[in-house]
Protein backbone atom coordinates (compact mmCIF):
# COMPACT_ATOMS: atom_id res chain seq x y z
CA UNK A 1 0.00 0.00 0.00
CA UNK A 2 1.16 3.32 -1.12
CA UNK A 3 1.31 6.65 0.65
CA UNK A 4 -0.17 10.25 -0.62
CA UNK A 5 3.60 10.60 1.01
CA UNK A 6 5.80 8.14 -0.53
CA UNK A 7 4.75 9.30 -4.13
CA UNK A 8 7.00 12.76 -3.93
CA UNK A 9 9.94 10.11 -3.37
CA UNK A 10 8.73 7.86 -6.21
CA UNK A 11 8.61 11.22 -8.66
CA UNK A 12 12.21 11.91 -7.47
CA UNK A 13 13.62 8.50 -7.41
CA UNK A 14 12.37 7.65 -10.99
CA UNK A 15 12.96 11.42 -12.47
CA UNK A 16 15.53 12.21 -11.50
CA UNK A 17 17.48 11.82 -14.73
CA UNK A 18 14.91 13.82 -16.75
CA UNK A 19 14.82 16.76 -14.76
CA UNK A 20 16.05 18.86 -11.56
CA UNK A 21 14.19 18.26 -7.89
CA UNK A 22 12.56 21.47 -7.93
CA UNK A 23 10.65 20.44 -11.44
CA UNK A 24 10.05 17.19 -10.33
CA UNK A 25 8.26 18.54 -7.08
CA UNK A 26 6.27 20.53 -9.30
CA UNK A 27 4.96 17.59 -11.49
CA UNK A 28 4.55 16.09 -8.18
CA UNK A 29 1.99 18.36 -7.60
CA UNK A 30 0.29 18.99 -10.94
CA UNK A 31 -0.34 15.23 -10.51
CA UNK A 32 -2.54 15.49 -7.25
CA UNK A 33 -4.00 18.08 -8.18
CA UNK A 34 -5.04 16.32 -11.09
CA UNK A 35 -5.41 12.70 -9.35
CA UNK A 36 -6.67 13.88 -5.91
CA UNK A 37 -8.13 17.34 -6.31
CA UNK A 38 -5.16 18.00 -3.60
CA UNK A 39 -3.62 21.39 -3.22
CA UNK A 40 0.10 21.29 -1.62
CA UNK A 41 -1.63 21.93 1.26
CA UNK A 42 -4.08 19.14 1.13
CA UNK A 43 -0.97 16.62 0.06
CA UNK A 44 0.51 16.97 3.79
CA UNK A 45 -2.88 17.38 5.81
CA UNK A 46 -3.67 14.38 3.68
CA UNK A 47 -0.13 12.57 3.85
CA UNK A 48 -0.91 8.94 5.41
CA UNK A 49 -3.96 8.73 2.79
CA UNK A 50 -3.83 5.30 0.94
CA UNK A 51 -4.00 4.98 -2.54
CA UNK A 52 -6.20 2.65 -4.83
CA UNK A 53 -5.01 0.63 -7.15
CA UNK A 54 -6.17 2.89 -10.48
CA UNK A 55 -4.53 5.81 -8.96
CA UNK A 56 -1.10 4.09 -8.42
CA UNK A 57 -1.78 3.29 -12.28
CA UNK A 58 -2.16 6.19 -13.37
CA UNK A 59 0.77 7.88 -11.47
CA UNK A 60 2.85 5.28 -12.82
CA UNK A 61 1.38 6.20 -16.16
CA UNK A 62 2.34 9.65 -15.98
CA UNK A 63 5.91 8.73 -14.51
CA UNK A 64 6.52 6.78 -17.19
CA UNK A 65 5.77 9.44 -20.01
CA UNK A 66 7.91 12.03 -18.47
CA UNK A 67 10.57 9.97 -19.01
CA UNK A 68 9.79 10.56 -22.74
CA UNK A 69 10.03 14.09 -21.70
CA UNK A 70 6.54 14.76 -22.30
CA UNK A 71 5.01 17.55 -21.29
CA UNK A 72 2.93 17.10 -17.98
CA UNK A 73 0.48 19.57 -19.67
CA UNK A 74 0.16 17.05 -22.63
CA UNK A 75 -0.01 13.94 -20.36
CA UNK A 76 -2.84 15.17 -18.15
CA UNK A 77 -4.42 17.01 -21.48
CA UNK A 78 -4.94 20.61 -19.31
CA UNK A 79 -3.34 23.40 -17.99
CA UNK A 80 -4.10 26.70 -15.97
CA UNK A 81 -3.79 30.08 -17.72
CA UNK A 82 -4.89 33.36 -16.23
CA UNK A 83 -6.71 31.36 -13.25
CA UNK A 84 -8.75 29.07 -16.22
CA UNK A 85 -8.60 25.82 -16.85
CA UNK A 86 -7.65 25.09 -20.24
CA UNK A 87 -7.24 21.60 -21.81
CA UNK A 88 -4.18 20.93 -24.35
CA UNK A 89 -3.41 18.46 -26.93
CA UNK A 90 -0.75 18.25 -29.92
CA UNK A 91 -2.70 20.62 -31.80
CA UNK A 92 -2.21 23.55 -29.53
CA UNK A 93 1.03 25.05 -27.62
CA UNK A 94 1.07 25.16 -23.61
CA UNK A 95 0.16 28.62 -22.73
CA UNK A 96 3.02 30.22 -21.36
CA UNK A 97 3.13 32.42 -18.07
CA UNK A 98 4.74 35.43 -21.01
CA UNK A 99 1.65 35.28 -22.64
CA UNK A 100 -0.43 35.82 -19.37
CA UNK A 101 1.68 39.02 -19.01
CA UNK A 102 0.42 39.67 -22.83
CA UNK A 103 -3.38 39.41 -21.74
CA UNK A 104 -2.33 41.41 -18.30
CA UNK A 105 -0.68 44.26 -20.34
CA UNK A 106 -4.20 44.22 -23.05
CA UNK A 107 -6.78 44.38 -19.67
CA UNK A 108 -5.52 47.75 -19.07
CA UNK A 109 -7.28 49.29 -22.23
CA UNK A 110 -10.96 49.70 -23.19
CA UNK A 111 -12.12 47.60 -26.01
CA UNK A 112 -15.81 46.94 -27.00
CA UNK A 113 -14.49 44.30 -29.29
CA UNK A 114 -11.30 41.78 -29.63
CA UNK A 115 -9.96 40.02 -32.05
CA UNK A 116 -6.99 36.98 -31.65
CA UNK A 117 -5.25 35.84 -34.50
CA UNK A 118 -3.40 32.36 -34.40
CA UNK A 119 -5.55 31.62 -31.09
CA UNK A 120 -4.52 28.02 -30.51
CA UNK A 121 -5.97 26.65 -27.39
CA UNK A 122 -7.95 30.26 -27.48
CA UNK A 123 -6.44 30.76 -23.90
CA UNK A 124 -5.66 34.39 -25.07
CA UNK A 125 -9.26 35.09 -26.12
CA UNK A 126 -10.69 32.86 -23.23
CA UNK A 127 -9.19 35.34 -20.64
CA UNK A 128 -10.17 38.40 -22.35
CA UNK A 129 -13.92 37.13 -22.12
CA UNK A 130 -14.29 36.10 -18.83
CA UNK A 131 -12.56 39.55 -17.65
CA UNK A 132 -13.95 42.02 -20.13
CA UNK A 133 -18.01 42.31 -22.09
CA UNK A 134 -15.72 42.87 -25.35
CA UNK A 135 -16.75 40.94 -28.25
CA UNK A 136 -14.47 38.38 -28.88
CA UNK A 137 -13.32 36.58 -32.16
CA UNK A 138 -10.34 34.18 -32.70
CA UNK A 139 -8.85 32.81 -35.84
CA UNK A 140 -6.56 29.86 -36.53
CA UNK A 141 -5.35 27.59 -39.55
CA UNK A 142 -5.65 24.70 -37.71
CA UNK A 143 -9.48 23.14 -37.41
CA UNK A 144 -8.08 20.97 -34.54
CA UNK A 145 -7.00 23.56 -32.58
CA UNK A 146 -9.91 25.42 -33.02
CA UNK A 147 -11.66 22.14 -31.96
CA UNK A 148 -10.19 22.86 -28.12
CA UNK A 149 -10.34 26.13 -28.05
CA UNK A 150 -14.16 26.03 -28.69
CA UNK A 151 -14.20 23.12 -26.00
CA UNK A 152 -11.98 25.66 -23.87
CA UNK A 153 -14.48 28.56 -23.92
CA UNK A 154 -17.72 26.19 -23.33
CA UNK A 155 -15.85 24.78 -20.25
CA UNK A 156 -15.11 28.65 -18.98
CA UNK A 157 -18.52 29.58 -19.62
CA UNK A 158 -17.96 32.41 -22.80
CA UNK A 159 -19.12 33.05 -25.87
CA UNK A 160 -16.04 33.64 -28.28
CA UNK A 161 -16.73 33.59 -32.55
CA UNK A 162 -14.08 31.10 -33.60
CA UNK A 163 -12.72 31.46 -37.64
CA UNK A 164 -11.32 28.84 -39.18
CA UNK A 165 -9.09 31.09 -41.49
CA UNK A 166 -5.59 30.75 -42.87
CA UNK A 167 -3.51 34.62 -41.92
CA UNK A 168 -1.74 34.69 -44.57
CA UNK A 169 -3.93 33.96 -47.62
CA UNK A 170 -6.47 36.17 -45.39
CA UNK A 171 -7.41 39.48 -47.15
CA UNK A 172 -10.28 40.77 -45.06
CA UNK A 173 -10.74 41.11 -41.06
CA UNK A 174 -13.68 41.95 -39.56
CA UNK A 175 -13.38 45.69 -37.78
CA UNK A 176 -12.62 45.70 -34.35
CA UNK A 177 -11.06 47.74 -31.81
CA UNK A 178 -8.24 45.80 -30.45
CA UNK A 179 -6.19 42.94 -32.31
CA UNK A 180 -3.70 40.95 -30.62
CA UNK A 181 -1.30 38.07 -32.02
CA UNK A 182 1.15 35.17 -30.59
CA UNK A 183 2.39 34.29 -34.07
CA UNK A 184 4.68 31.47 -35.02
CA UNK A 185 8.36 33.40 -34.63
CA UNK A 186 11.08 30.58 -33.45
CA UNK A 187 13.58 30.37 -36.17
CA UNK A 188 13.86 27.51 -37.46
CA UNK A 189 17.76 27.62 -37.08
CA UNK A 190 16.84 27.88 -33.69
CA UNK A 191 15.54 24.15 -33.38
CA UNK A 192 18.79 22.63 -32.35
CA UNK A 193 18.36 25.23 -28.76
CA UNK A 194 14.79 23.82 -28.17
CA UNK A 195 14.18 21.40 -25.01
CA UNK A 196 13.43 17.88 -26.48
CA UNK A 197 9.76 18.29 -24.59
CA UNK A 198 9.26 21.35 -26.87
CA UNK A 199 10.47 20.18 -30.15
CA UNK A 200 8.98 16.70 -29.85
CA UNK A 201 5.50 17.51 -29.05
CA UNK A 202 4.34 20.98 -29.17
CA UNK A 203 3.50 21.83 -33.12
CA UNK A 204 5.54 22.85 -35.57
CA UNK A 205 3.11 24.79 -37.11
CA UNK A 206 2.75 27.29 -34.00
CA UNK A 207 6.02 27.76 -33.46
CA UNK A 208 8.70 28.44 -36.20
CA UNK A 209 9.01 30.17 -39.28
CA UNK A 210 11.72 30.43 -41.49
CA UNK A 211 15.22 32.39 -40.85
CA UNK A 212 14.69 34.35 -44.65
CA UNK A 213 11.12 35.52 -43.15
CA UNK A 214 10.99 35.83 -39.70
CA UNK A 215 8.77 38.67 -39.53
CA UNK A 216 5.98 37.12 -42.29
CA UNK A 217 3.22 36.94 -39.85
CA UNK A 218 4.29 39.72 -38.42
CA UNK A 219 3.72 41.98 -41.50
CA UNK A 220 0.76 40.67 -42.76
CA UNK A 221 -1.11 41.28 -39.13
CA UNK A 222 0.43 44.20 -38.89
CA UNK A 223 -1.12 45.29 -42.53
CA UNK A 224 -4.63 44.36 -41.90
CA UNK A 225 -4.64 45.72 -38.35
CA UNK A 226 -3.89 48.74 -39.92
CA UNK A 227 -6.69 48.67 -42.57
CA UNK A 228 -9.35 47.27 -40.42
CA UNK A 229 -8.83 48.46 -36.66
CA UNK A 230 -11.26 50.96 -35.47
CA UNK A 231 -9.82 54.54 -35.02
CA UNK A 232 -7.38 54.89 -32.06
CA UNK A 233 -7.53 50.90 -32.44
CA UNK A 234 -4.73 48.84 -30.49
CA UNK A 235 -2.40 46.11 -31.88
CA UNK A 236 -0.50 43.79 -29.47
CA UNK A 237 1.84 41.28 -30.40
CA UNK A 238 3.81 38.88 -28.94
CA UNK A 239 7.27 38.77 -30.10
CA UNK A 240 10.94 36.96 -30.71
CA UNK A 241 13.19 38.90 -28.21
CA UNK A 242 15.71 38.55 -31.33
CA UNK A 243 13.51 40.92 -33.32
CA UNK A 244 11.84 44.20 -31.03
CA UNK A 245 13.89 46.66 -33.06
CA UNK A 246 12.79 45.42 -36.44
CA UNK A 247 9.05 44.66 -35.44
CA UNK A 248 8.44 48.50 -34.44
CA UNK A 249 10.57 49.44 -37.84
CA UNK A 250 7.98 47.50 -39.57
CA UNK A 251 4.80 48.94 -37.37
CA UNK A 252 6.28 52.49 -38.14
CA UNK A 253 6.86 51.70 -42.05
CA UNK A 254 3.05 50.61 -42.40
CA UNK A 255 1.65 53.73 -40.32
CA UNK A 256 1.09 52.92 -36.74
CA UNK A 257 2.29 55.37 -33.79
CA UNK A 258 2.81 55.44 -30.09
CA UNK A 259 4.63 51.94 -30.02
CA UNK A 260 5.60 50.14 -26.73
CA UNK A 261 8.01 47.40 -26.40
CA UNK A 262 7.90 45.76 -22.93
CA UNK A 263 9.88 43.38 -21.62
CA UNK A 264 8.91 39.85 -19.87
CA UNK A 265 9.54 38.09 -16.80
CA UNK A 266 13.25 36.83 -17.82
CA UNK A 267 14.04 40.67 -19.06
CA UNK A 268 13.88 40.11 -22.44
CA UNK A 269 12.02 42.07 -25.09
CA UNK A 270 8.37 39.89 -25.70
CA UNK A 271 5.48 42.16 -25.96
CA UNK A 272 4.94 44.93 -28.42
CA UNK A 273 1.87 47.57 -28.29
CA UNK A 274 0.95 49.98 -31.41
CA UNK A 275 -2.09 52.10 -32.16
CA UNK A 276 -3.75 53.00 -35.28
CA UNK A 277 -4.68 56.85 -35.45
Amino acid sequence: MEKVSNILSYFREELSAVADECEITSWYYISMEYLLVYNRSDCIINSNQILNKSQLSKIKQIVAELKTHKPIQYILGKTEFYGLKINVNEHTLIPRPETEQLVDWILKENFVAALDIGTGSGCIPIALAKHTDAKVLAIDVSEDALLIAEENAKNNKVEIDFIHQDILQTNYLQKVDLIVSNPPYVLESEKEKIQENVLDYEPELALFVEDKNPLIFYKKIASLAFNFLNENGKLFFEINAKFGKETIEMLVDIGFVNIELKKDMNDKDRMIKAIKK
